[in-house]
């Protein structure tokens, strides 16, 4: 089997229906593996309306992005396997495009196709590997101050179009193509440190070590409805990023000072974002506009 596609999802009744289109319309031949979230709105009985089409695994609790992702590439038969994100819909010949330029050079492990919000603009999806001294900037505020410049807003590669193919740290985790020997080189996903977060980061992180290249590949488009799951419960979602961002400094760069100095930054950050997030919601509330 040439490509395995691994949807996980959690109460996306608004978008998985348009994603699985979109995935069953670029190649018939496809594994489609929908791994459910234990969701409560009508997205079981969407899965369900696709019979044999796609294959769903359905969860009795909400295991993470991380767990569910594993569950998936435990049973996965692709030559590919491709990380997609139930609000993300790739664009007609996507997947072809993607699979032919991995073909095209076997020493790349992992590529990001050009993410497109629904208004056509592009989105940026591509970042550096997160280092402890981008914590000094973004919390200090120089990154939003300065965000093309190549060395404040480097973690978030502002100084990048996402127009011009090249290699790239880490491409988004909402549509990610791993070569299956890339993925067994680095393993599955780390579910226990990144249930949710920074999972996507710590992958390439391993792929990238492994000797892999990881590309952004702006020949393949894919239509992506960027936070939908995070908005369904914001307040805790930020605090597991926080987390994880703090987890992924000291597990790949501790326990160096500067390491274990950006993770107290991390964490320290978190009341004060959690204070203005709660005020964004509470006037959303009021005003009933998010």
């Amino acid at each position: 089997m040439r490509l395995s596609v691994i949807i996980v999802t959690w109460n996306s009744e608004r978008y998985i229906g348009q994603c699985l289109d979109a995935v069953l319309a670029q190649d018939p031949g496809a594994e489609a593996i929908v791994v459910d979230n234990n969701s409560t709105d009508r997205t079981g009985a969407i899965l369900g309306s696709y019979g044999g089409r796609i294959r769903t695994i359905r969860n009795d609790a909400n295991r993470g992005f991380a767990a569910a992702t594993n569950q998936g590439l435990a049973c996965v038969g692709g030559d590919y396997l491709l990380l997609l994100n139930p609000d993300a819909a790739p664009c007609p010949g996507a997947f072809a495009a993607m699979t032919g330029a991995m073909d095209a050079d076997r020493r790349i492990g992992a590529l990001g196709p050009q993410l497109i919000n629904p208004d056509g603009s592009i989105q940026p999806s591509c970042r550096e590997f997160p280092r402890p001294v981008h914590c000094l900037y973004e919390f200090t505020g120089l990154a939003a101050l300065f965000p093309r410049h190549p060395r404040f807003g480097s973690w978030r590669m502002g100084y990048f179009d996402h127009v011009s193919r090249r290699e790239v740290d880490q491409p988004m985790g909402a549509c990610l193509m791993v070569r299956r020997t890339a993925a067994d080189a680095a393993g599955s996903l780390d579910e226990r440190n990144f249930p949710m977060f920074f999972n996507d980061v710590d992958w390439c992180t391993r792929i990238a070590r492994a000797g892999w290249k990881i590309v952004f590949f702006p020949g393949a488009r894919v239509v992506h409805h960027r936070g939908v799951s995070v908005r369904q419960a914001r307040l805790v979602m930020t605090a597991t990023s926080h987390l994880s961002f703090a987890r992924f400094l000291c597990k790949h760069y501790g326990p160096s000072p500067a390491a274990l100095a950006a993770a107290a930054l991390v964490m320290a950050a978190l009341p004060v974002r959690l204070v203005w997030q709660s005020a964004g919601v509470a006037l959303a509330a009021v005003t009933g506009h998010e």
